[in-house]
């Protein structure tokens, strides 16, 4: 089983994508659906994404 990404931020940018998981959407929308497999490569894209954001943001930075 792979454990959500989601640290409780849930806050998009204009880019529809969680400043706190790196998530799209789409992918938080579907998550409980994909298979293990397309939960890891959601992760990795997730922490991709959010390196290139410069890193998730805390909670008390996305208020």
């Amino acid at each position: 089983m792979v454990e959500s990404p989601c640290n409780k931020i849930c806050t998009l940018n204009a880019a529809h994508i969680c400043i706190g998981c790196g998530r799209s959407r789409a992918e938080i929308g579907g998550w409980s659906q994909m298979s293990d497999a397309d939960k890891k490569r959601v992760v990795t894209r997730a922490k991709e994404r959010l390196a290139a954001m410069g890193g998730a943001r805390k909670a008390t930075e996305s208020r």
